[in-house]
């Protein structure tokens, strides 16, 4: 696995939120919804030369709404499942704005499902600190998964 950094200034995901408290399966009925309903923001989201979304993010934060790990043991928490958009862009009912922090990054491409593991038992190894909550991200353009971990708020 290979391990990079980068640094992210503040940017909006507005999108479907839901929480661990809401049950099992809860990130996939997010999914659902917000896909379901994409045309609703379709037009909030940033995108690139060619008029496709920049980004489609599953944002984390912890119950305080303040982009804190999550607790108890990276159990309890906030999930927001949505798409990078303008600044400016306020959201339609029935979705959610979140506007999360700028932050450096240590990000690497899911390609299992022990990506989340692997890279706090290599931040711990590395007196590494995770100092916000981490954040899915895919690639619209190549629908490549990655994980970003912040590590230093800007």
């Amino acid at each position: 696995m290979e391990i990079n950094r980068c640094t992210k200034s503040s940017f909006v995901v507005i999108g479907k939120e839901g929480a661990t408290t809401d049950g099992e399966g809860f990130i996939q009925k997010l999914w659902a919804d917000a896909n379901g309903h994409f045309n609703e923001v379709a037009d909030l989201a940033k995108k690139d030369e060619e008029g496709n979304p920049l980004g489609i993010w599953g944002a984390m934060s912890d119950m305080s709404r303040s982009f804190l790990p999550w607790e108890d043991g990276f159990t309890k928490g906030l999930y927001l499942a949505g798409v990078e958009c303008v600044e400016d862009a306020e959201a339609p009912a029935g979705w959610t704005k979140w506007v999360i922090p700028g932050y450096e990054y240590l990000w690497v491409e899911c390609e299992g499902g022990d990506t989340f593991p692997q890279v706090i038992k290599y931040m711990d190894e590395n007196q590494i600190s995770l100092v916000g909550a981490v954040h899915d991200f895919t690639c619209p353009e190549t629908g490549k998964n990655f994980m970003f971990f912040p590590i230093g708020r800007l």
